[in-house]
């Protein structure tokens, strides 16, 4: 009788900062479910892997769930995977923090769960060559990664029957390769369908192994699945399908079989992860014409050709996405003062690097299906962490007194010096190669990076939005459940007329001189007309520190549009910050360098992130001028002679007020994304823009002076 073995993993995990509703929801309808079904089915014997957040979030909420899962591995059903504890891209974080975090997760699982994990899941299964080294330093033993990755490499599917071994510098470890067929037929096949795909693996080698390594949230979380494989009963009917074929179909964990049968022979792998992680990751009008080409060829069956079809790399959504670059680079910053700050053992201060884990969290690092670098809350959880990591160290190194400090280094790794200030209370990054912008504003207390905001962009799901939209295409249309890749679902009417892209990154101190007849829903949109070469522009920059205060200098000689001609005109903006001060001041000087008189309307914008979205009661816009207007952050609001903004969160704890010397037109302006997430496109607020403007009019070699003053108070 023709034999297979089969290995099932599933891999859980919700990121850092998620709502705490989230876990509830997934909770109650993917990881409880699971664990009751394998409690029903005790010959059903697999590899569980649970991330660091999302376990100490059951730990926290579900006593029993960790013990019930103990039991499970005591009498053999569960082999538990470790892994980064706040799952992180391995790749993308340096050596030390690999091995921190994995023997963080395997200190968890043996004293917690009585588990002895020798392989892992590798997040995102993001394979790069040198990874060898380091998980076999943390005394990992297998991994599992995509079939993908093995197909680049020019082997086939009747190859791919068991693991292969790899090595980096004589570093060996054991991967097995992922069957995407079966990732896409478990659980959207029937059981029937399933089974016959086994029954056609199996073989005369009794050695002969398939391996289905998927994320547990599609068995409940998904659109549809949980009333699919629950309450319809497709995963108690797949595992007693199972336990029927126990005459030629063995279930078994991943690291049973790699304990007990040898390598099918030697390989290396290319840097990939999964086909549809490398089609994200290329720029939006190439992934859109990439996915058609793939598409096109899997209805053809042309597998000759799919399988030498990759798409991008994953790092390079650090260059699709200049604000999850800035969270990198962020991070690579505080991971070199965190190593270099040891608490009082010598070694490491562990709530330093905690909190610098805890930043490495993978999701909103890219973007893809999910929300990623879009999911607000997530996004800034992760500064909240990296802020929250420096300032211990900062604390370590430097004590309690006032300090401030800065340098010029590239930052960004975009051979363009950025300038950096520290301080006590803040921090302040400045690109001055980019209009001399202030991109990062990090608060000490309470840790929070004020100009987190998502700049939005064109993304290859928008045509399917569009499509979508034109078809009116409906989850009902499809007839039966669909993978999360094939959904087109609207949680919002209209979303398609919301497709506004910036030209611009969101910062702060965009310097803008606006064409006549501009209206603040032109702005909003970003479909105006710039009549100044200011946005984006190079500036130059200068910083002189005079004790505890710095001030840095930028400044352009450009150009403004005024009547028929292109009028010479000189901006200087010095922004002044004090080491006790989490705030900062801006004085601007505008020149009429030409010989003609300049007309214009010169606007100042600020782009902040006070976790605003949904109308949150405790977020707030306040205009002030000669009468008050208030609203919620994510609201639209405008008004005339205005002396101060003040926008504030009572839940963060902050409120920033903005003081102007003379009289503004002030628009305030939510910035919204139409992202794509497990549950379908949705709007997701991503901060709101504050415009201050005021009219120029200034006849040849006069100057226009004013003052800016941002406050920043615990509320």
């Amino acid at each position: 009788m023709k034999q297979l073995k089969l290995c099932l993993a599933f891999h859980s995990h919700q990121p850092v900062g998620n709502f705490p509703w989230v876990f509830a929801d997934a909770y109650d309808h993917s990881y409880l479910p699971l664990l009751e079904c394998l409690e029903r089915h005790p010959a059903i014997r697999v590899s569980l892997h649970y991330t660091g957040p999302l376990l100490d979030w059951i730990r926290e909420n579900h006593r029993d769930f960790p013990r019930r899962l103990a039991a499970l591995v005591q009498r053999g059903q569960v082999e538990m995977m470790t892994g980064g504890y706040y799952e992180p891209i391995l790749p993308s974080i340096p050596h030390p923090d690999r091995l921190g975090q994995i023997e963080k997760m395997t200190h968890v699982l043996r004293e917690e769960i009585g588990a002895n994990p020798t392989g892992m899941w590798l997040a995102e299964r993001v394979w790069e060559p040198q990874l060898p080294t380091s998980l076999r330093e943390a005394n990992v033993e297998w991994t599992i990664v995509d079939d993908t990755h093995f197909k680049m490499s020019g082997l086939s599917d009747d190859q791919l029957t068991g693991y292969y071994l790899t090595e980096d510098q004589g570093n060996a470890l054991k991967v097995f390769a992922t069957s995407k067929r079966l990732r896409y037929i478990i659980p959207w096949a029937s059981v029937d369908e399933v089974m016959a795909e086994l029954a056609d693996a199996a073989g005369d080698d009794p050695t002969k192994v398939a391996v289905m390594g998927d994320d547990g949230e599609k068995f409940g979380v998904w659109p549809g699945t949980y009333d699919y494989c629950w309450t319809h009963g497709w995963m108690d009917r797949f595992f007693e399908a199972l336990e029927k074929s126990a005459d030629w179909l063995t279930v078994l964990p991943v690291g049973e079989y790699a304990r007990e049968h040898a390598a099918r022979g030697r390989i290396y792998l290319p840097t990939a992860s999964y086909a549809e992680m490398m089609e994200w990751a290329l720029p939006a009008e190439v992934s859109e014409e990439f996915s058609r080409v793939s598409h096109e060829m899997d209805a053809a069956h042309r597998d000759d050709v799919t399988r030498f079809l990759r798409g991008g790399f994953w790092r390079n959504f650090l260059v699709k996405y200049d604000e999850a670059n800035t969270m990198h680079k962020k991070m690579l910053r505080v991971h070199r003062k965190v190593h270099r700050t040891p608490g009082p053992d010598g070694q490491a201060d562990a709530t330093a690097l905690n909190e610098l884990w805890k930043g490495q969290c993978n999701c909103p690092y890219w973007h893809g299906v999910f929300g990623g670098v879009y999911m607000t809350d997530v996004r800034t959880a992760i500064f909240r962490h990296l802020i929250q990591a420096e300032s211990r160290a900062n604390e370590l190194s430097r004590g309690q007194e006032p300090w401030i400090s800065h340098e010029t280094i590239d930052f960004d790794c975009d051979s363009q010096n950025e300038v950096l200030v520290d301080s006590s209370r803040a921090s302040y990054y400045f690109n001055p190669e980019s209009g001399g912008t202030l991109f990062e504003w990090d608060l000490s207390t309470p840790a929070h990076n004020m100009v987190s905001v998502m700049t939005r962009r064109p993304e290859a799901y928008h045509a399917a939005l569009r499509r979508a939209a034109e078809t009116k295409e409906t989850p009902e249309d499809a007839g039966k459940t669909k993978t999360i890749h094939d959904l087109v679902r609207l949680k919002e009417k209209g979303l398609e007329k919301r497709l506004d892209y910036d030209w611009y990154r969101r910062s702060c101190l965009i310097d803008h001189f606006l064409r006549a007849g501009t209206e603040r829903v032109d702005f909003a949109a970003a479909r105006y007309g710039e009549d100044g070469d200011f946005v984006g522009t190079p500036y130059r920059a200068t910083v002189r520190q005079d004790g505890n205060r710095v001030v840095v200098r930028l400044s352009r000689d450009g150009h403004v549009w005024s009547g028929p001609d292109f009028l010479q005109v000189s901006l200087v903006k010095e922004v002044t910050i004090s080491a006790d001060d989490p705030g900062f001041a801006v004085e601007y000087r505008i020149q009429n360098q030409s010989g003609k008189a300049l007309t214009s309307t010169f606007g100042i914008e600020l782009n902040l992130n006070l976790l605003g979205g949904g109308g949150n009661e405790a977020a707030f816009c306040r205009l002030v001028g000669s009468a008050v207007l208030e609203r919620h952050f994510d609201a639209e609001a405008e008004a005339e002679d205005v002396r101060r903004v003040v926008a504030g969160n009572r839940y963060l704890g902050i409120e920033a007020a903005v003081d102007v010397v003379e009289p503004a037109t002030a628009w305030w302006s939510p910035i919204d994304s139409i992202s794509s997430s497990e549950s379908g496109f949705e709007r997701v607020h991503q901060g709101s823009a504050l415009l201050l403007s005021w009219p120029l009019h200034l006849t040849p070699g006069r100057s226009w002076e004013t003052t800016v003053r941002v406050r920043v108070n615990r509320s």
